[in-house]
């Protein structure tokens, strides 16, 4: 196998010359390390060691590998001496890049400036994309969100100077469509403290969601554990066509795998049917795959992904790739541990919702079932574009049916939004005139930001409390999640079908069969989208947004004024005492789903993001308590007044009384958010006991020194009461595969035992003891 170099002159011979093409050089510094990156001076893609890597492991295991365990044991830090074990081991890990967006790398930044180091040793960005609130247009709203924000732009700005981070600015775009433009590539490893991060398997990357202390980890050079995933395989046969799109396919696997499905898997799809998916189309299925609790979704390399890398500057990538194609699918013969396959000549458009990801109906059907259930028919608001779903090619085919409308005379009915998911995509459908389409049909062109999908969205056409519907072509649809209104019933669907609905103002609209009427009485159809995969001019790149961290930051300063309310520098938790935890109070027994938008709410708290203590004050407020069927209302056991869960757990730290959380099935979905795990620990929260965890939050818990713990009888959490004091105790011998016991004391002087299973490794162990993996990182630089 040759060593494949990508020289600093073929690179800019690729992307062109310019200012703005110069910047992306110096950004695509991720495993196509170019000479000019500070990271390695010779700098090549270094598929040589990937390829050593895997040959290694093939020869160890003595069998067919699939394509994502090609790319995670090709990063492995000991592929020698690595145990490998589906669903069983720890892999220590060596990713290629880290990615940051603003609101996790508040956090994220303060933990490194905590752990002393002076220079990350990975390349690494920060994306502005979290900050930017909607409310009446790009250019306005991004204007003011630079005003409200200074103080934690400038912060990330100058912190990503000092330490050797690169800093795209607010406009620049959400994190995932720059990954996809700029970093990610076949074969490459990505963790980005976002859980949408795998949107980048779109191009054939691995590309894992973390918490910020993973982030640290790897920034740090410390090799990253992650639990050996199982591979979950969907094949796919026949090929889209008409109303159908790739959000069709996640959508249906959603329905199949439901919200907890994915845990500790990988999704890797396969099949013919690829043949008809985009690049991009490709992205969306796997960022959305973040909804099913996978780590991660990827697809093998194939002419569509080169064609993108062509068309977004990257053809020398695209050739390596072809030359070292072998190492970027899988190996005939390979086996998954579960198997799914869809045929995408027989499947429908579909629509999930409401209120989880995972409710799956044909769109045909939406209607009736609405109806039935009660649902708002009307369509407020339809929303298209954020990270799952804002290509070249979703706009156009967006624009495409708007067109048609507009031809007829017709506007949408419902409120209509855009949201580009970056400034080149702003910039190109500018350019090609979908923008304007889309204006006149009656859109706003929101900024380039996640705005309406994080629940950054300043809504005032309903009253808090309002039922009423809004379809989206976002990811993510919890209750209250985009506009912090419960009653607001929001379904996710494929931007095409959005603007359909959003035409017709119905859910009861099925775009295949019925016709709308024009303003002359003409009843007409809407016939299926189109649109191009790419731009036939290349992409426009729009502003230059980028800002390279210089080759030293020895003298950029990074000031975190003590008084401020945004940002807070952190001080070290405190260790484990070396005994049992003796009579936790219980804080809150929740009820039901408890995603990380109910423990650390997102929307107008996202200010507070780098500031721990503030921000713990929307801890669990959406937590829905057990014993009374009420949210942010429980009962402080100390002197049986009932107040808000942050505001009793402040009472019971200042009391000196530590407590555990006890919840229900996929504890901790959702977002990487780890202010989900710092926020309970800050407050003296000491364990959190579940019937099961997401993946990301359970890791995160650890990260932070608290204890992950689930029923080894699921049964044994209606045993547990408001007023009991729960003791955990073995945690002298605590060692990995060897369960713990809770003693739970009764009010009326009674008594259960029950056991406790957990998934700490030794490692994770010395975590726990140190107080956080950030305390035992410090313990070992001494």
């Amino acid at each position: 196998m040759a060593s494949y170099c990508l020289t600093v002159s073929r690179l800019q011979h690729a992307l062109g010359q310019g200012a703005r093409r110069v910047h992306v050089t110096a950004a695509l510094s991720a495993r196509a390390k170019v000479a000019m990156s500070r990271f390695e001076p010779e700098s090549s893609i270094n598929y040589d060691k990937l390829h050593e890597n895997i040959n290694i492991v093939r020869k160890r295991l003595d069998r067919p590998l699939t394509l994502s365990e090609k790319i995670v044991y090709g990063h492995l830090d000991d592929p020698v001496g690595q145990e490998i074990a589906r669903g069983r081991t720890y892999l220590r890990l060596r990713p290629d890049r880290v990615a940051m967006q603003d609101a996790t790398a508040q956090m994220a930044m303060l933990q490194f400036i905590s752990s002393g180091l002076p220079r990350v040793a990975v390349p690494s960005t920060i994306h502005c994309d979290h900050l930017i609130e909607a409310q009446t247009g790009g250019t306005e709203d991004l204007q003011r969100a630079k005003e409200m924000n200074h103080e934690v732009y400038k912060f990330l700005s100058s912190a990503g100077a000092k330490y050797g981070v690169g800093f795209w600015k607010p406009g620049s775009g959400i994190i995932h469509q720059i990954i996809l433009e700029n970093y990610a590539y076949p074969g490459v490893m990505l963790i980005g403290t976002d859980s949408h991060t795998p949107n980048g398997g779109g191009l054939g990357a691995i590309c894992i969601g973390v918490g910020g202390a993973d982030a640290v980890d790897v920034m740090a050079g410390i090799p990253w554990e992650l639990k050996c995933p199982n591979v979950i395989g969907v094949k796919l046969t026949g090929s889209l066509s008409g109303w159908t799109s790739p959000k069709d396919v996640i959508l249906k696997v959603a329905g199949i795998l439901t919200v907890k499905g994915g845990t500790g898997a990988i999704v890797e799809y396969h099949g013919p049917g690829l043949e008809s998916i985009s690049c991009t189309g490709m992205a969306t299925i796997c960022n959305m795959g973040a909804e099913i609790g996978a780590t991660t979704s990827v697809f093998p390399y194939n002419h569509r992904m080169k064609t993108y890398l062509e068309k977004t500057g990257r053809a020398d990538i695209a050739a390596l790739s072809d030359d070292f194609q072998e190492h970027l699918v899988p190996d005939p013969g390979c086996e998954y541990d579960q198997l799914i396959e869809i045929n995408l000549s027989e499947l429908k458009p579909h629509i999930n919702g409401p209120f989880t990801p995972d409710l799956a109906h044909p769109v045909s059907e939406i209607g009736g079932v609405a109806e039935r259930s009660g649902w708002p028919l009307d369509v407020k608001v339809g929303l298209i574009g954020s990270c799952t779903n804002s290509s070249y090619e979703d706009m156009g085919r967006a624009a495409s049916l708007a067109k048609q409308a507009l031809d007829r005379g017709l506007k949408c009915k419902a409120q209509f939004t855009v949201t580009p998911g970056s400034e080149q995509i702003r910039a190109t459908i500018e350019r090609d005139g979908y923008a304007q389409i889309l204006r006149d049909v009656g859109g706003v062109v929101l900024a380039n930001a996640c705005g309406p999908c994080i629940g950054q969205w300043d809504r005032r056409d309903v009253k808090k409390g309002e039922k009423n519907t809004i379809v989206t072509s976002f990811n993510r649809n919890f209750t209250a999640r985009n506009d912090a209104n419960p009653a607001t019933h929001a379904f996710v669907t494929s931007p095409e079908i959005v603007t359909a609905l959003a035409i017709a103002g119905t859910l009861k609209f099925d775009p295949e069969r019925d016709f709308l009427t024009a303003p002359n009485g003409e009843r007409f159809q809407l016939q299926p989208p189109t649109g191009d995969e790419l731009p036939a001019r290349d992409f426009d790149p729009g502003q230059d947004t980028y800002q390279h961290p210089p080759a030293k930051g020895d003298t950029a300063a990074v000031d975190v004024n003590p008084q401020s309310q945004r940002l807070q520098l952190l001080e070290p938790f405190d260790k484990w005492n070396g005994r049992d935890l003796e009579d936790l109070r219980v804080l809150i027994k929740v009820k039901g789903k408890c995603t990380t938008d109910h423990i650390s709410a997102a929307g107008p708290w996202l200010k507070f993001r780098g500031h721990l203590d503030n921000i713990s004050n929307n801890l669990l407020i959406g937590a829905v308590n057990m014993d009374n069927d009420k949210v942010n209302c429980v009962r402080n056991q100390l002197t049986g007044e009932v107040g808000g869960v942050p505001d009793v757990a402040r009472q019971y730290k200042k009391s000196g009384v530590q407590w555990v959380v006890v919840g229900d099935e996929n504890y901790g979905e959702g977002s990487s958010r780890e202010h989900a795990a710092l926020e309970p620990r800050h407050l003296g929260g000491r364990a959190i006991i579940t019937k099961s965890f997401a993946r990301i939050h359970e890791t995160n818990l650890k990260k932070q020194g608290l204890l992950p713990l689930t029923f080894a009888d699921p049964a044994d959490y209606d045993k547990i009461r408001p007023d009991d004091t729960i003791s955990i105790v073995g945690l002298k011998k605590f060692s990995p595969g060897k369960p713990l016991k809770a003693v739970i004391k009764h009010k009326d002087g009674s008594q259960d035992s029950i056991q406790l299973n957990h998934t700490f490794n030794q490692t994770q162990i010395e975590w726990f003891q140190a107080g956080s993996a950030l305390n035992r990182m410090k313990e070992l630089q001494k």
